[in-house]
Formats: structure tokens, C-alpha cells, sequence
């Protein structure tokens, strides 16, 4: 960077943006606080001078990327920073919106910032109903625990052989009674809940599939070419797609799966080597996902009915490393489990390995969009 580049930190709350800034070898200094307004930040940059000599940086957090859209819109380069990985240090006993800016300003300058991932305003609203739809599925589950207890609490049983949540189940249900007024309104209102939510989910996965269409076409290649691993359907791809990002954008794949913290902890100094339980440090959307697909691989490697409708449309080197993924990670669970392994540790593992080959599907696919784009 030149000799006139101004390192800025900002403290970003709701409502207010501590602000402060650093040149050359001077000392960081406070430039005071800010309302948390798009007009604030603009009389700021045109105070600081030429926008090409600002690097800014802020925390990530509630407040979201909207300050990061605007500052690069005015042309100045700035940079979100992990909040858990700024360095402190551990004798520090006071902290200001003041100190935390002038700190960011400080480790800016030094390159000790590890800048996350921004998505455009596009990408972000698709991942918005994306994690809309998560929640509207563990709502959902609340919702059947509260009706299920419930009826448990009183005793009251279905016939022998009647499966909860099938067809009979409910007809048993909508047509019980209680003896008090009370637990029948409660009743109907537990039912009621549960009905809401299975609406709510149809309605945000019609509006998912509405929005995937509109998507780029880059991004479209991505979750088509996913749905060719074994338990990953459409909402998984979907998923992994708008929770990773960009699969280019990591050189590897262990950094991959680094990003979804199913990685093992480690503290290891001189002769000792010790490694612990996974870090859960990353996506924790994308971890789960993840989970869930893991537990396909128990079985023989097969080509379903959804994987073969979409042989014709992906490319031969997806199909490969979707097949090879089927071979490698059951071969996987089969050796850790007769190794009498716990479950959850070999779901894990499986999991940990199939970020490699959704790693290895992503950066194809994106390759492919790219090359058909300049076609």
C-alpha cells in the first residue's frame, strides 16, 4: 500500500459507528462516533478524501452487509472481519466502542484481520429464504412435540398398529375428544399449529423454487450439479449453495471443511499431540445439511431415480466424482463402523469427506457455467 493509504476500524452498532483511523506509522486515533445513517457515512468518506486511498473494516454481526454495499458503491475498499478471530490481548481489561475501533484500525494496518466472505444483496435474499425455510422446519417440529406430548399426558393412544403423522393418525386425532371444553380448545389449537406450519413451508419452498429460477446462471449449474451426490436433493443443494458461496474461492478442499467446522480441535506443543472433539467454528446451517446427507452413505452405492433424470443434463465429470464419492465414503462408514466406531463420529467422518467432493462438484460446475458463459 502507498505511503498515503488511511487504514480505517469501525465499531458498528444499530444505531451509532465509532470510528477510527490510522496512517503510515502514526498512532491510531479516534475520529468519534457517527450515526449508524447511509447519509452519516457519506459526509464521513468525503471528509476522509480520496476514496481509492480508504481501506475500511468492520465486524460482522447483526447489522448485516449493508454498510460494506454502501462503502463500495462510494469506491472505497473495505473489508468484513471475524469478530472471533481479532486479536486480543489477554491483559486487556477495558473496552470502548472507542478502543474497539481504534484496534481494528491498528490490525488492519498490520494484516492481522481474516476477512469473511460478502455476498451481493441477490445472493443474500435467496439465503434468507433459504434459512426462512430451516426455521419454519424446526418450528414445525416444536409444533408436533407440543401436539404429541400433549396427548400423551392424558393418555390418549390411537388404535394398535395407527402410525403417528400418517393420514389415520389424524383423522383419529381431528375426531377425539376430551372431557373438558378447555383441553378440547387446546387441542384444536395445537392442530391448528401444526397445520400453519406445514403451509408456511409449502408456501417458502414455492418461493425458493421461484427464486432459484432467477438465479444466476453460475449459481442454477451449482445445484443442479450437486443433486447428482446421493443424499442431496434439491433444498440440500440449494443449501450448500447459498451458505458456501463461491466453491472457487477456496484453493482446497480441507479449507472447505475448515469453513464448516466438522474439522477436528487440536492442542498439540512439543511432544504432545492431542486432538479433540470438532471445532463447530463454521456454518452451522451448512453443517447440518451436511449431517443429514452423511447418513445416505450407509448404503450400497446405487443410482436412484432422481440421480439418473439428471444424467442426461450434467456434464461426465460430475457423474464421476459423484459415483466415486458413493464408493469412497460407504467403503468409509462400513470400515469405521466394524471398527465398533460410535455413530456419531462415523457420521462425522463421512460428512467431513463428502465436503471434498462437493467441494470437487462445485468448482466443476462453476468452471462449466464460466466456459458455456464465454461460449
Amino acid at each position: 500500500m502507498g505511503k498515503n493509504t488511511r487504514y480505517v476500524g469501525m465499531d458498528v452498532h444499530a444505531e451509532t459507528i465509532a470510528v477510527a483511523v490510522v496512517e503510515g506509522r502514526k498512532v491510531a486515533r479516534s475520529l468519534g462516533t457517527i450515526p449508524n445513517r447511509p447519509e452519516a457515512v457519506r459526509r464521513l468518506v468525503g471528509k476522509l478524501g480520496d476514496p481509492s486511498t480508504l481501506r475500511v473494516c468492520y465486524e460482522a454481526g447483526p447489522t448485516g452487509y449493508v454498510l460494506y454495499w454502501q462503502l463500495t458503491k462510494l469506491g472505497v475498499q473495505c473489508d468484513v472481519v471475524a469478530p472471533s478471530l481479532v486479536p486480543s490481548k489477554s491483559g486487556e481489561r477495558i473496552k470502548t466502542d472507542r478502543r474497539d475501533a481504534e484496534k481494528l484500525a491498528r490490525a488492519h494496518r498490520s494484516g492481522d484481520l481474516t476477512s469473511v466472505w460478502v455476498p451481493d444483496a441477490a445472493h443474500e435474499a435467496l439465503r434468507d429464504l433459504v434459512r426462512a425455510r430451516e426455521a419454519a422446519k424446526k418450528d414445525e417440529l416444536r409444533a408436533k412435540h407440543r401436539l404429541s406430548k400433549y396427548l400423551l399426558r392424558y393418555g390418549a393412544r390411537p388404535a394398535e398398529g395407527c402410525r403417528p403423522w400418517t393420514q389415520a393418525w389424524w383423522q383419529w386425532v381431528r375426531g377425539f375428544e376430551f372431557d373438558y371444553a378447555a383441553q378440547n380448545v387446546t387441542l384444536l389449537d395445537y392442530v391448528m399449529e401444526v397445520d400453519h406450519e406445514k403451509q408456511r413451508i409449502a408456501r417458502l419452498e414455492a418461493a425458493i423454487d421461484v427464486a432459484v429460477e432467477d438465479a444466476p446462471p453460475h449459481m442454477k449449474a451449482v445445484i443442479d450439479a450437486l443433486q447428482a451426490l446421493r443424499g442431496v436433493a434439491k433444498i440440500t443443494a440449494i443449501t450448500v449453495a447459498t451458505e458456501v458461496g463461491t466453491f472457487t474461492r477456496f484453493e482446497r478442499a480441507t479449507q472447505v471443511m475448515g469453513y464448516t467446522g466438522i474439522v477436528p480441535s487440536e492442542h498439540s506443543s512439543g511432544a504432545r499431540d492431542r486432538r479433540g472433539a470438532i471445532t463447530k467454528t463454521g456454518n452451522s446451517h451448512l453443517r447440518r445439511v451436511l449431517v443429514e446427507a452423511a447418513h445416505h452413505y450407509r448404503h450400497r452405492p446405487r443410482i436412484n431415480q432422481r440421480q439418473k433424470g439428471l444424467e442426461k443434463t450434467l456434464s461426465p465429470q460430475v457423474l464421476d466424482i459423484a459415483w466415486r464419492a458413493q464408493e469412497r465414503l460407504h467403503r468409509r462408514h462400513w470400515k469405521l463402523t466394524n471398527k465398533s466406531k460410535p455413530a456419531g463420529k462415523v457420521i462425522t467422518a463421512v460428512a467431513r469427506e463428502l465436503v471434498g467432493f462437493i467441494w470437487a462438484i462445485g468448482v466443476q460446475a462453476e468452471k462449466d457455467a464460466a466456459n458455456a458463459a464465454r461460449a
